[in-house]
């Protein structure tokens, strides 16, 4: 069987990285001054960053419908049987429901994976689940294997500026004031039990608390040599190393890797955001 692997750039890498693997990546959108740029072709992390520190006002939204249809109808005239597919999650997205209409009505089989969250994990799905169709694992085994680390997955996302949150429509105005008076500070979280969508974890009193608390919260998962964590930051890479540097001292056999965080997130977290993302891999992905 023919099958196309696609996801989309909320992986935060562009999409000629993911070609050089036979991956296929759509971009998300991010506009800006009412232009649509595509996410990772028209502006990078760094673009972006740019941006937050001019305080403009910006969103996301899925891939544009004719890319997405410029994709696959290319890939049924090139042969494809099956489109396994793992993009942004449904929580944050349209993107997952865009692709399976578009397949439907060009009458082509499409498996969607909502891994409930995006980032690192969508970009470790999509590969492993490249991997295993390489080594002859059938589509049920890839799909009973993303879904097992997808159960392990959770993401806690620390925001500095409750303004940015504001602006974004992420608090109320008055909920966003008195939590800058209070020193109130959030933990969000997101993964399976929040269906995909960024919720309230705890609220702390400073910046530095959310930290420590992060790492607490952490040590209720099993975590250990077969998981992979990482932090992402926006604009923030020396608290991102601090952070990373008490994470690797609190689980010394887990993987701990920095990079800065994917733009659709950032967008709406705003600058100086950690994030710490982790989850259990696979054992092998054959």
């Amino acid at each position: 069987m023919k099958i196309a692997f696609v996801t989309d750039s909320g992986i935060g890498k562009t999409a000629q990285q993911m070609a050089a693997d036979n991956i296929i990546s759509l971009p998300l959108q991010i506009s800006v001054d009412g232009r649509n740029l595509q996410d990772m072709e028209e502006i990078d992390k760094d673009q972006l960053i740019a941006l937050l520190h001019q305080q403009k006002d910006l969103a996301t939204s899925l891939p544009s419908l004719g890319r997405i249809q410029e994709c696959f109808e290319k890939l049924k005239a090139e042969g494809t049987e099956l489109i396994f597919a793992v993009p942004i999650c449904s929580g944050l997205s349209g993107t997952i429901s865009a692709m399976q209409s578009m397949a439907q009505q060009l009458d082509l089989p499409i498996i969607t994976i909502d891994t409930c969250v995006t980032a690192v994990v969508q970009e470790y799905l999509i590969r492993t689940a490249k991997q295993m169709a390489e080594n002859g694992a059938s589509v049920e085994q890839i799909q009973a294997a993303c879904d097992q680390v997808i159960a392990s997955t959770n993401t806690l996302i620390l925001p500095s500026d409750m303004q940015h949150l504001k602006r974004g429509g992420r608090l109320t105005p008055l909920a966003a004031t008195l939590a800058g008076l209070l020193k109130i500070k959030p933990i969000l979280q997101i993964n399976r039990a929040t269906h995909g969508r960024i919720d309230v974890k705890e609220k702390v009193r400073t910046y530095t608390r959310a930290l420590e608390r992060a790492v607490q919260i952490m040590k209720e998962d099993p975590i250990d040599e077969h998981y992979s964590i990482t932090v992402a930051h926006v604009d923030a890479p020396q608290t991102a190393q601090q952070l990373a540097a008490i994470i690797h001292r609190t689980f010394p056999n887990a993987q701990v890797q920095v990079i800065k965080l994917v733009n659709v997130v950032a967008v709406h977290t705003g600058l100086n955001t950690q994030a710490i993302q982790y989850f259990r891999k696979l054992d092998s992905a054959a």
